[in-house]
Formats: C-alpha cells, sequence, structure tokens
C-alpha cells in the first residue's frame, strides 16, 4: 500500500524550477541572470558565442599562459550563461593547459553550446 501511494502523489517541486545539466545551456539558469528578458538571453548568447570562439582560438595557440587566461576567460563566461560544460572543460583545462583531451573536451563543449544557441535563436 505505502507503494501506491508513492507512486500516484504528487512531486515536491516547492523549490521552483532547478538549473540543468544536461542542456548544452542552462535555460533557467539564463533566465534568472537576464531577469527573464529573451531578446537579452539571445544577445547575451550570441555575445557568449563569440567570446567562446575567440577563447579556442587562444587554446589552440599552444602557449600555456594564454591557453590559462583564454580558459579561465571561458569558464567565467560560460558560468554565467549557464554553459555548465563548457565552463566545467574550460576549468579542467586551465589546471593543466597541456592536456590535448582536456582541450578536445573545450572545443567539443563550445560547438554543442553554439549549436544550441543556433537552434534557439531561430
Amino acid at each position: 500500500m505505502a507503494a501506491l501511494n508513492i507512486a500516484f502523489e504528487s512531486p515536491d517541486n516547492s523549490r521552483g524550477s532547478a538549473p540543468s545539466r544536461e542542456r548544452a545551456i542552462d535555460l533557467v539558469h539564463l533566465g534568472k541572470q537576464t531577469m527573464g528578458d529573451k531578446a537579452l538571453e539571445v544577445e547575451v548568447l550570441q555575445m557568449f558565442a563569440r567570446q567562446a570562439r575567440s577563447c579556442l582560438q587562444e587554446i589552440g595557440s599552444g602557449d600555456p599562459k594564454r591557453i590559462e587566461a583564454a580558459s579561465h576567460k571561458l569558464k567565467g563566461a560560460a558560468g554565467a550563461v549557464g554553459a555548465f560544460r563548457v565552463a566545467d572543460a574550460a576549468g579542467a583545462l586551465e589546471s593543466n593547459t597541456g592536456d590535448a583531451a582536456r582541450m578536445a573536451a573545450v572545443t567539443t563543449c563550445v560547438v554543442e553550446a553554439e549549436n544550441f544557441i543556433l537552434k534557439i535563436s531561430r
């Protein structure tokens, strides 16, 4: 009988929307940052995409200091817009700038975020 009650009880959603790490961009987080202004969301995401691409160019330079600086910059920008996978990958690269697998992970996450931005900007 207890299992029946659990199966049919309404979920506890009293905490509101929770951030999602399943999407390339957490729209709940972004909405909070932009106070729900959809036009501002699009503008912020487009700026992030340009900045992320610029950071990828710096990361590709091969210079450890430039890689570290670009990774740090990308980590902050990604966290601000809710691109948490990008932020995590950039943070990992920031702590080990010579790791090619971490560089590839950053690139992959940025491309996923860019594709997500393109889809929602249509």
